[in-house]
């Protein structure tokens, strides 16, 4: 019988301590059955993004065990970053990968959150699948205000959205104070972070672009992505989230920067992916650009090595 692999892209509070970021990874390593395949430390962003594989029991104690050392040593009143956050252990994001479905992958977000909560106190809100209502399905909407913004809105009971931003799990429908709260889902497809970098120092461009790229500004619904400056290189980025690389490819998001780009007669000087990615989803871009007929992943000779 073929083994049941989940994808996890958890990501934590901390970018910067690399005694922290060794710590919470840490806990992934040596275990049978689960691969740490990445480790992502932003210091700008001040979080870690890990990508993880593994067999669903063994995964879920791995994923527990990551987040009770991230409840342990990331303190959110004195955590600062620019990525929106609102616990030490900020997302538990799980995917189907290999044999198995998306709702045994459900019913184990279901669990590690119940879990976390009952074993740290610490509060949970469901998203994607789990979600809990049609508003928590987008972490957008959970996230918003951010930590400090969120915990002042959940101490105002006469908040207009008090009852509607309470977590699913809690005590008192307040944030921990030292943790948080964590966000626990499952969804079919992952996101893939992708930058675009830019050949200019003007970060207002960047931001200009990432406007006409975006979802809700007028660009892809399954893209969302911001302009920023990365201090350790020249030039700045359309740092993009891709939510969907099946329904609008790598390759669309790239041509579209370049497009809007040339607007300001700003030349973009590559790409970049932060962290795994399907091999379908690089494949559909090679397809793309040599115009390929009828390629198969079987035609990939490592690709016999992974099964």
């Amino acid at each position: 019988m073929d083994k049941k692999y989940i994808l996890a892209v958890p990501n934590f509070s901390d970018g910067r301590r690399e005694e922290v970021i060794e710590a919470v990874a840490g806990t992934i390593n040596g275990r049978e059955g689960v691969k740490l395949v990445s480790c992502e430390p932003e210091h700008d962003f001040n979080r870690t993004v890990l990508t993880i594989i593994g067999e669903p029991e063994p995964l879920k104690e791995a994923l527990l065990d990551m987040a009770a050392k991230s409840y342990e040593l990331i303190d959110m009143n004195e955590q600062k970053g620019t990525h929106p956050r609102i616990g030490a252990q900020d997302t538990i994001p799980l995917f189907p990968l290999a044999n198995i479905e998306l709702d045994e992958v459900k019913e184990l977000a279901e669990e590690i959150g119940n879990e976390l909560f009952q074993n740290h106190k610490v509060p949970i809100y469901f998203s994607g699948e789990n979600a809990k209502t049609a508003e928590k399905k987008g972490i957008s909407f959970i996230r918003k205000g951010q930590y400090e913004g969120l915990k002042e809105l959940l101490e105002n009971s006469e908040h207009p959205d008090h009852e509607a931003r309470k977590p699913d799990l809690s005590n008192d429908g307040k944030l921990s104070s030292k943790s948080g709260a964590t966000i626990v889902s499952a969804d079919m497809e992952g996101l893939t972070a992708y930058n675009v970098f830019l050949a200019t120092e003007d970060v207002s461009i960047a931001k200009q672009i990432a406007k006409a790229v975006r979802g809700p500004s007028g660009g892809y619904s399954t893209i969302r992505a911001v302009g920023i400056k990365f201090p350790e290189r020249d030039g700045v980025v359309v740092s993009m989230n891709l939510f969907d690389c099946s329904a609008t490819p790598m390759y669309r998001a790239f041509e579209l920067v370049k497009l809007e780009a040339q607007k300001y007669g700003v030349a973009v000087t590559g790409s970049e992916l932060v962290g795994p990615v399907k091999l379908d989803y690089l494949l559909n871009n090679l397809n793309h650009y040599l115009g390929l007929q009828g390629l198969r992943k079987e035609q990939i000779l490592e690709h016999h090595l992974m099964y």
